[in-house]
């Protein structure tokens, strides 16, 4: 069983893998990330979000939570980048509330994740990035992914308001915030000394 479960939260762009192998290189924690599988369902979503929002969302908490399953079981002391709670509070909450997926759909996709959640270890600590839209935008166009060059800004906006509504009610587990757009644990010394400051009470539970 693993001893400690770190988990890493925030929107696309905000440094959480950065993080993560951050951890993993200070201090020796296992990192995991969610292995590429691609979902067969993905194709057909892209093509119609209405139609195909259920079968894609559903895949995804179907993989993740045998993700967490294993994780459960894991020994050491393991960081993950993204989980099943946001995959389910923010994504396809995003989907529901864009009228992308149904309300029936949504509301059985809601109560697959909330029965799987009862069974699921939460982590002993999540810490969850905050950064603004336009920082997010100037790091996703220095990434160069394609396939995220055209991502709008409203849609960033949005996932950050579910970001903080989510966190803000959080109540399974301690939380550290960190501000990753003025706070650079990486390259600035007083920042990164801040960080294992805030960060090692926690680890020391």
């Amino acid at each position: 069983m693993a001893e400690t479960f770190v988990a890493i939260a925030g929107n696309i762009g905000v440094g959480k893998t950065s993080l993560v192998e951050f951890l993993a290189s200070e201090y020796g924690f296992q990192p995991v990330y969610e292995p590429f599988q691609a979902n067969p369902y993905l194709d057909d979503f892209y093509e119609d979000m209405r139609g195909w929002a259920f079968h894609s969302q559903a895949w995804f908490l179907a993989h993740k939570f045998r993700l967490h399953q294993e994780l459960q079981d894991t020994p050491g002391t393991l960081v993950q980048d993204r989980t099943i709670y946001e995959d389910a509070e923010i994504f396809a909450t995003y989907l529901h509330r864009s009228k992308r997926m149904a309300d029936r759909d949504f509301a059985t996709y809601i109560e697959l994740y909330r029965a799987m959640q009862r069974s699921l270890r939460p982590p002993d600590l999540v810490v969850y990035l905050r950064c603004s839209v336009r920082a997010i935008r100037r790091r996703i166009q220095r990434r160069g992914r394609p396939s995220e060059q055209a991502i709008p800004a409203a849609y960033l906006r949005t996932l950050n308001e579910l970001y903080e509504d989510w966190i803000g009610g959080w109540s399974q587990s301690p939380v550290l915030v960190w501000d990753s757009e003025r706070m650079d644990y990486l390259e600035d010394l007083v920042d990164h000394l801040a960080f294992r400051r805030a960060l090692e009470p926690f680890l020391a539970r």
